[in-house]
């Protein structure tokens, strides 16, 4: 069954669920609605940053840190990477003061859905928990 499958595919797919699955359990713990963790953008850990880096892993372990897969893999994950800190951050901190300035001058204007990007540490457990799955995910085609 695991020679039909892509590892590649395989381990984006499951970084990325095992990281919303941490999501929704820290929402539970938090006693927020955890299922909307599944949808909103932002929150720890960083599922962007974990599928990609599985992603990554894989192919650095498969192909070799010198293959062009490889490099490529690399520049596009580490895109991803800042796009989630730097850019959906800057965008989320912006959005809550438009939604404060709405509020503050009692506008009848409808409040808009502020996405967050996230923070350094969201991205630094998305990237180990991305290394992790990745490792994994390696030994499990490879055994």
């Amino acid at each position: 069954m695991v020679d039909m499958l892509s590892p590649y595919i395989v381990a984006g797919v499951a970084a990325w669920t095992l990281a919303q699955g941490i999501k929704i359990l820290l929402a539970r713990l938090k006693k927020r609605s955890s299922w909307r963790s599944l949808y909103l953008s932002g929150g720890m850990p960083s599922a962007h940053s974990s599928t990609v880096t599985a992603v990554l892993v894989v192919v650095g372990v498969t192909e070799g840190v010198q293959s062009a897969l490889f490099g490529i893999t690399l520049l596009f994950s580490a895109i991803v990477i800042y796009d989630a800190v730097k850019l959906r951050r800057s965008s989320g901190e912006q959005g809550n003061a438009i939604v404060a300035l709405i509020k503050e001058q009692k506008s009848k204007v409808s409040l808009p859905r502020v996405a967050l990007g996230h923070t350094p540490l969201e991205v630094l457990v998305g990237i180990l928990l991305g290394i992790i799955v990745g490792i994994a995910i390696y030994f499990v085609f490879n055994t």
